[in-house]
């Protein structure tokens, strides 16, 4: 159970550092859509974690390189989770 706090917990920091640092855009721009639509902070980045752990896990699970594209295609279509 620890450990799953410790991966959230730097999940929120890389959301964080993205929205800081606006890079990706994409990032700062869907926290401030679904903030409009009406979501909170929190559930906000929760939703955006989701893209973030997918990302995370394809890159540990398969060796593969941050897939940019596909991360951000999964923040455009945010509130819909990312599961295809």
């Amino acid at each position: 159970m620890e450990s799953n706090k410790i991966v959230r917990k730097q999940i929120f920091e890389i959301i964080e550092n993205q929205i800081k640092n606006n890079n990706p855009p994409e990032t700062n721009l869907t926290f401030n859509r679904l903030i409009k639509d009406g979501y909170n902070k929190s559930d906000t980045k929760k939703l955006i974690a989701q893209c973030v752990a997918i990302e995370i896990f394809d890159v540990i699970k398969y060796g593969n390189t941050f897939d940019e594209k596909r991360f951000i295609k999964n923040l455009k279509q945010l509130p819909k989770e990312p599961f295809d």
